[in-house]
């Protein structure tokens, strides 16, 4: 775990994880705290030609949201899936529940998220969590079939690290740690 760094996607290239290792990396991810039994959360798997036609959606919505952007700026919102090898849509499918609060349900989703992203690495893959302008857009989250009352939690890019780069700065323990009931 202390080995895990976040690539940005245009730090991860070929190869990528296969079928077979994207499948057991959705079965590992799965695996996460789930109150109720209830897998508030989905997968939508990009890779391939789908990365090429998404890339098409997203460039549409830039271009239909920015009619003076440059054709460099909307090649480049193209792109944005076209990186990684394989990009991981997690879906937070959290629904009003009469024992299992929402926030329960969308943290359970986040936990699929770390979980996809730990696995990922220790099969010697890097990754990336994203979100983004792409996460909320209701012309890409339509294309790519999640529905209006779920959300994405997350993009998660999935390649070989080009590059790995450096640790960055983690937080001063006691900065964020107290101990209830020690004086």
């Amino acid at each position: 775990m202390a080995a895990r760094r976040s690539v940005p996607p245009a730090g991860l290239k070929e190869p990528g994880p296969s079928r077979p290792q994207v499948e057991e990396l959705l079965r590992l991810a799965s695996r996460v705290p789930d109150h109720g039994k209830l897998a508030p959360w989905r997968f939508i798997v990009i890779a391939g030609e789908g990365r090429e036609r998404i890339g098409a959606v997203i460039a549409a919505a830039a271009r239909a949201d920015q009619p003076g952007a440059r054709p460099e700026q909307i090649e480049a919102e193209r792109a944005r899936m076209t990186m990684a090898p394989v990009i991981v849509a997690v879906v937070s499918t959290a629904r009003p529940h009469v024992k299992i609060p929402l926030w329960e349900q969308e943290l359970s989703a986040g936990a699929v998220c770390m979980a996809l992203t730990q696995a990922a690495c220790a099969m010697g893959f890097a990754t990336s969590w994203l979100t983004g302008w792409l996460a909320f857009d209701r012309r890409v989250l339509g294309a790519l079939g999640v529905r209006p009352d779920e959300r994405i939690a997350g993009y998660i890019h999935i390649g070989s690290a080009a590059a790995v780069p450096p640790d960055r700065e983690r937080p001063d323990l006691t900065e964020i740690v107290s101990w209830y009931g020690e004086s």
